[in-house]
């Protein structure tokens, strides 16, 4: 066996260093694609000073490498590259190497061998080149999606990247995935063979639901490099058999003389546009439309209504109308005239789908109850209108009433005037038509109330100067009424009927007393017997005389 000297041990080793740098050293560089890349020679940690030459290559594959550049010490730097980098590549200060407008063909792996004072050693570098696509877009757009079908929706590419770039679905912004039953996405990718650029392309194949009729679908691109491109949303029109019917009436509540119009909403889409409806036992088909209109409904109109699909008889709707109705009858109406005393008649009926409300007016104001008239009076009339309400429903009848009668005055009286010496008389009479009011004499200040309810109040002022007895007539056409008062002198309404009492009262005793002097004084003269017959008779003639006019004197002093 033969022993090694020391210098091929050395050069051994060394040998074995290099060989293991070159499988644990290989650095990676990214670059983007077009742009400048600076290549690192051991990370940019060169020593200048110790450096005798520093040399780029490439490797061409096969084991074969490319020269690109030298640099000794203290010398500039020479290029010796191929037509494919000489205008591209240049060195840093750093002994880096440049290399311009990036291809994805640099994706290599470059050498920088430093040659120093007493050690030579290679560094590795592999490029690799990144670009992110150009953008996403949709293609192949179906028109529309069918329930439970598995149609294919759209297409979606990224265009130009390094490496490929992944394609999600998106719907409402959430990813989507292949379940292998809904859902399937088929990806490929094509590398240009001048660029070596990658177009990825995502197809989605989508069983679409009811819930779909407003989402939104888009797809977005993820790359190593740049940010995430997402694509414009799309919508789809989800079309889908009818499952129900419904049948819709466009009123809440309906009243006898309404229009009611049916519609008939089915659930499919695209929806149909033609219907069968049922109207108590008549079918009326309508086409390109839902609706049926029923005009100037009657309680007739109440019942069940259906609609029916053309193409499926068995899909119905139905749905319950109801009709309102209110009947009144009111009697009588109109105009009424009726005699004071009378009795009135009269009879109300309703009838009604429901409860409803009944109200009474007489002059337009409220009335607590339905009137009654069992004995009819002048305040009776008036116009009377009764109002039934049933929810939205009014309906009224009236007639009006006019009482009429012969006048009768219910009161004469007087009263006395401010200054003490006006005697003011009243006069209140029922009756009619409006009674007239006149008096036996004239009189001043005359005022009439306003006739209300048959009632009329006539008032006269007057001034008398001697004992009078006035009179007050009221008259209409069907008669007349007269009553009297005494009116004197400096009497006051409270004291006339107590003066007179005392006055007569006092006459009274006046003329007892002269009777009594009279006879007296008759007594005397008969028992002194000296009389003679015809002196005695013409005296007692003439004493009776006197005593009469004494007596009415009296009795008209009394009076007054």
């Amino acid at each position: 066996m033969h022993l090694l000297s020391s210098s091929c041990v050395g050069s051994l080793v060394l040998v074995l260093a290099t060989l293991l740098c070159r499988v644990r050293c290989i650095e990676e560089v990214v670059g983007l694609y077009g742009e400048t890349l600076e290549i690192p020679c051991n990370k940019g940690a060169v020593n200048g000073e110790d450096v005798k030459t520093i040399t780029w290559k490439y490797h061409k594959g096969d084991g074969v490498s490319g020269n690109l550049l030298i640099k000794h010490k203290n010398e500039n730097v020479s290029i010796d590259g191929s037509d494919e980098y000489k205008d591209r590549i240049n060195m840093a200060a750093n002994f880096s190497l440049l290399l311009t407008a990036a291809k994805l063909t640099d994706q290599r792996t470059f050498t920088c061998m430093v040659m120093a004072a007493k050690t030579a050693i290679d560094y590795y570098v592999k490029v690799l080149v990144y670009k992110a696509p150009e953008g996403v877009e949709i293609s192949d757009k179906a028109e529309e999606l069918e329930i439970g079908k598995l149609t294919k929706l759209a297409t979606c590419v990224a265009r130009d990247a390094n490496p490929a770039a992944k394609i999600i679905w998106l719907k409402n912004n959430k990813p989507l995935s292949d379940d292998g039953k809904g859902i399937s996405i088929q990806t490929s990718v094509q590398v240009d063979p001048v660029t070596s650029l990658s177009t990825t392309t995502s197809m989605l194949e989508y069983s679409a639901n009811k819930e779909d009729t407003d989402a939104q679908f888009s797809c977005s691109s993820q790359h190593s490099v740049g940010k995430q491109m997402t694509s414009s949303p799309l919508t789809f029109t989800i079309t889908y058999s009818t499952e129900h019917l419904i049948l819709q009436v466009n009123a809440q509540e309906l009243v006898e003389g309404d229009n009611v119009t049916l519609k008939c909403v089915a659930d499919g889409n695209p929806a149909p546009s033609s219907f069968n409806f049922h109207l108590k036992g008549n079918v009326v088909t309508v086409n390109n439309t839902d609706t049926y209109t029923l005009t100037n409904v009657s309680r007739d109109t109440t019942g069940e209504y259906k609609c029916s699909l053309i193409d499926n008889p068995s899909m119905v709707a139905s749905k319950e109308v109801t009709v309102d109705y209110l009947d009144i009858n009111l009697s009588p109406t109109g105009s009424v005239v009726k005699n004071v005393g009378e009795a009135l008649d009269l009879t109300f009926q309703s009838n009604s789908s429901r409860a409803s409300k009944v109200s009474w007016t007489k002059d337009k104001v409220k009335l607590h109850k339905e009137p009654k008239f069992h004995k009819l009076t002048y305040s009776d009339s008036g116009h009377y209108e009764c109002e039934v309400t049933m929810g939205a429903l009014i309906k009224k009848l009236s007639f009006k009433l006019l009482v009429e009668g012969a006048p009768v005055i219910k009161q004469l009286s007087k009263q006395r005037g401010e200054d003490g010496q006006h005697k003011v008389l009243i006069c209140e009479a029922e009756g009619s038509p409006k009674p007239s009011v006149s008096w036996s004499i004239n009189g001043t200040s005359l005022h009439e109330s306003p006739f209300v309810g048959g009632k009329v109040t006539h008032k006269i002022t007057v001034v008398p100067t001697l004992n009078l007895t006035v009179l007050c007539t009221v008259s209409n056409k069907f008669g007349e009424d007269t009553r009297e008062i005494s009116v004197s002198p400096h009497q006051s309404e409270d004291g006339d009927q107590t003066k007179l009492v005392v006055g007569v009262v006092v006459g009274l005793l006046i003329v007892a007393m002269v009777i009594g002097l009279a006879y007296g004084i008759y007594q005397k003269k008969s028992k002194q017997g000296s009389w003679k017959t015809g002196e005695r008779e013409n005296g007692s003639s003439e004493e009776e005389k006197k005593l009469e006019e004494k007596v009415e004197e009296n009795s008209q002093k009394a009076e007054v």
